[in-house]
């Protein structure tokens, strides 16, 4: 039998890295906009589905959601200094480019069964405008092998983050979190895809709202 929560460890290092960091960043430099923080199960396993704009996106969606969010993260981000360093608290775990899906599967369920949320990005890579136009199943084939709801969630003008490089642009975000998506009953192709359809509707409809 699994947990029910993160670990105490992890979850002090979050809340101490949230306040002292990332949220005071969030509300001052972005000017950020959270809604929908009420509909996020604080406790169990969860799967948190949302867009991806910028390399930034882990710890906001993290900060957003309330918990800590073990993310798949590709392995260069934790060669920059600060963000390595936040990402890690909140619990991403590299992968290397072009290695097996079935690895980084095995981790995320591991994360799971010990009642972490696991972040995952709908398309799988950053998209220009926070538009999700091509997702993948992968969120749904973890809600499947897991039995773990899947929350989505929507970040607003985060694109503009890294738009020009160098330091982070102050922006205005928005973060917009929907309600929760009961998880395929099998892995079957269809019900995969039908459950990935209501995610990506329920996100790109939550984006269309704006700041």
């Amino acid at each position: 039998m699994g947990r029910t929560r993160e670990p105490l460890v992890s979850l002090m290092l979050y809340h101490a890295f949230k306040w002292s960091v990332v949220s005071p960043m969030l509300h001052t430099y972005f000017r950020g906009r959270i809604y929908g923080a009420e509909n996020v199960p604080q406790e169990g396993p969860l799967i948190v589905v949302s867009n991806h704009a910028s390399n930034f996106d882990p710890p906001i969606v993290s900060n957003c959601v309330g918990r800590p969010v073990a993310y798949m993260a590709k392995k260069e981000l934790f060669d920059v200094p600060v963000l390595s360093a936040a990402i890690k608290l909140y619990g991403a775990y590299p992968v290397s480019r072009g290695s097996a899906d079935r690895a980084a599967i095995r981790a995320a369920l591991e994360y799971l069964e010990n009642g972490w949320a696991v972040g995952v990005f709908l398309q799988g890579t950053r998209t220009p405008d926070g538009k999700i136009t091509e997702p993948k199943r992968g969120a749904a084939l973890l809600a499947a092998k897991s039995q773990a709801p899947l929350l989505p969630v929507c970040l607003w003008g985060s694109e503009e983050i890294e738009k020009h490089g160098g330091l982070p642009r102050s922006v205005p975000l928005t973060i917009r979190i929907g309600e929760v998506i009961p998880p395929p009953p099998s892995g079957d192709k269809h019900e995969l895809e039908t459950v990935t359809q209501s995610c990506t509707d329920a996100i790109n409809a939550l984006h269309e709202l704006g700041r």
